[in-house]
């Protein structure tokens, strides 16, 4: 699962992305310094893993992963191909979410290609240039069935009427993603398109360090200008996260949090709610050669999950044996679960939850 940082360009993109990924991405103080867009594979953090882990003494520890995308700023007529937008955007097509950084805070040494500062115009001046290229999207397909709508096809007239519909709330400046539409039609003839304003979407509020804690003013304005929209809010300080990153140990990280009046990094909290934005779920796999944590979409079968970890693992499966990390937490070991008659055993209809403990039986 992947996702793509978006904003507008200089309002703290790529010092995010360095501070999330091992890779360094160029950061400037100019306008389309990222071009290319650049990719990192980070870990997500998990305290049930590091349990885990210490209770059975495994060889190996490894935690599950995302792969986020620092995509070019995008400026206005980027839907018409200003600034290299036609690239930036399709970059965008290929994510599975959208972490849109707005800039938060005032500093006279970066400049701003608006020449102030204004998150909700900054929202508005994206989100027109993600709907002009969804329009696009629609149009073109619907200039590609209007034919056969017109000669009778009933399949092709309903799915007409269904873009048509679509087409009318983006012109009026409604997501997609806001847009209430049939399951059976969302699946068939919506999805398929990969519209920019239908991907689930975050925003993260870049402030000054002192504002990291509580936010300023300009994120309230923010967060009053979306009241009735269903989206994540982050508040974080690139700055602070670039100053993190330069910490050697995490006993010096925490302190300096701490300082600070913060819980944890920005970082950490960014990629665990981005994880939760893709409708992501973690299981765990336990023995004395590796414990591990893996990733799934919520929702998904027990054999689902075992192809996670093989093929042969889903097209031979027989059962899983399963345990909740809660109750592996309250007991301490496996085999206290199972005395404690907690440890269940699961069929192909299972649907796994987040936090599980499996072991998978198959037969190839």
């Amino acid at each position: 699962m992947k996702a793509g940082i978006i904003g507008l360009p200089n309002v703290g993109k790529s010092t995010l992305f360095n501070c999330l990924s091992d890779s360094k991405a160029q950061s400037a103080n100019f306008p389309f310094c990222t071009i290319e867009p650049n990719f990192g594979v980070v870990n997500v953090p998990d305290d049930r893993l590091e349990y885990i882990a210490s209770k059975i003494n495994p060889k190996k520890v490894t935690p599950t992963t995302l792969e986020i995308v620092d995509i070019a700023g995008i400026v206005k007529g980027a839907s018409k191909g200003e600034g290299l937008g036609n690239q930036f955007l399709a970059n965008i097509r290929q994510t599975d979410a959208i972490i849109h950084v707005l800039r938060c805070f005032d500093d006279d040494n970066i400049t701003h290609v608006d020449k102030s500062i204004d998150p909700v115009r900054d929202r508005e001046t994206i989100e027109l240039e993600l709907q002009l290229k969804d329009l696009e999207t629609i149009e073109n397909r619907m200039k590609k069935i209007f034919i056969s709508a017109r000669t009778g096809n009933k399949d092709a007239q309903y799915h007409h009427d269904v873009l048509s519909k679509v087409k009318e709330k983006l012109e009026q400046a409604v997501n997609v993603r806001s847009i209430k539409i049939e399951i059976e039609d969302y699946l068939q003839y919506i999805k398929p398109l990969m519209l920019l304003t239908d991907k689930p979407l975050m925003y993260v509020c870049n402030v000054e360090e002192d504002a990291a804690a509580n936010g300023n003013n300009y994120v309230n304005r923010f967060i009053n200008s979306i009241s009735g929209e269903d989206a994540m809010v982050l508040t974080l300080s690139a700055r602070i996260e670039s100053d993190i990153n330069e910490l050697e140990s995490y006993e010096d990280r925490q302190l300096f949090l701490s300082e600070l009046s913060l819980e944890e990094s920005g970082a950490t909290r960014l990629i665990k709610k981005t994880y939760a934005l893709l409708d992501l779920i973690t299981f765990f796999t336990a023995g004395e050669k590796e414990v591990r944590a893996w990733t799934l979409k919520k929702g998904l079968t027990a054999p689902e999950a075992a192809g996670k970890i093989h093929s042969d693992f889903e097209k031979g499966f027989i059962k899983s044996e399963v345990m909740s990390y809660d109750c592996f937490q309250t007991f301490g070991s496996t085999q206290k679960v199972k005395e404690a008659g907690k440890f269940r055993v699961e069929g192909k209809d299972y649907i796994v939850n987040d936090g599980d403990i499996i072991h998978f039986r198959f037969q190839v």
